[in-house]
């Protein structure tokens, strides 16, 4: 039936099947990895740090940690809100930047993890601007997605542009985007209460 929800009775994650990936394809997943360390686990981006370019050669080792570790945190958010409609919008971290990236580039022409990072470092900035995050946690996870290959700078589509590709996302609620924001590392929420003229400012860099 559409829309609704089966859980899977087992999950296979096959490592090797990484080595078969052009490296941008691995580099854009690396995004959504790092995304679980912002979101709510501190001590995994502290990890990723340290072995980031272990993981960019593809060692098994560090591999199987990250995909374990990313799967735990996936499933312990969608475990309290099955159906989205709370936490679980914290997974879309950078994302409502990002499709507003991928929408206006053309799908492809940036990938969804690059889009996702772009639009995490703008998360960051609004952040920053509203007191909630030091630049010293945005300058490591700048360093962070550069050494997994990925961008930290968005396309300049203009103020307009943005917000009207924003305006598409399903987390637009009484007209107002509802943005994840971090207030440190392993600490997002889910707010609309930002300043406007703030996320402009954000839109304009």
């Amino acid at each position: 039936m559409i829309g609704a929800f089966y859980q899977p009775q087992l999950v296979l994650a096959d490592i090797d099947t990484l080595q078969t990936l052009p490296a941008r394809e691995f580099a854009a997943g690396m995004a959504e990895v790092i995304k679980y360390g912002l979101i709510r686990d501190a001590a995994f981006f502290d990890w990723l740090e340290h072995n980031v370019s272990a993981l960019m050669s593809l060692s098994e080792q560090e591999l199987s940690y990250a995909i374990y570790r990313s799967c735990q945190n996936k499933a312990d958010v969608v475990a309290v809100d099955e159906h989205e409609q709370g936490e679980r919008a914290l997974l879309n971290l950078g994302h409502t930047f990002g499709h507003a990236i991928e929408n206006a580039m053309g799908y492809g022409v940036w990938l969804h993890g690059e889009a996702v990072a772009a639009g995490t470092m703008m998360a960051a900035d609004l952040s920053q601007r509203m007191g909630w995050l030091a630049q010293a946690d945005i300058a490591r996870m700048q360093s962070l997605f550069k050494t997994a290959n990925l961008p930290i700078i968005a396309p300049n589509l203009g103020v307009d542009k943005y917000l009207d590709l924003m305006g598409l996302d399903k987390k637009v609620e009484n007209g107002k985007i509802r943005l994840v924001l971090q207030q440190g590392i392993g600490k997002a929420v889910i707010t609309s209460d930002y300043d406007a003229e703030k996320l402009k400012a954000t839109l304009e860099l």
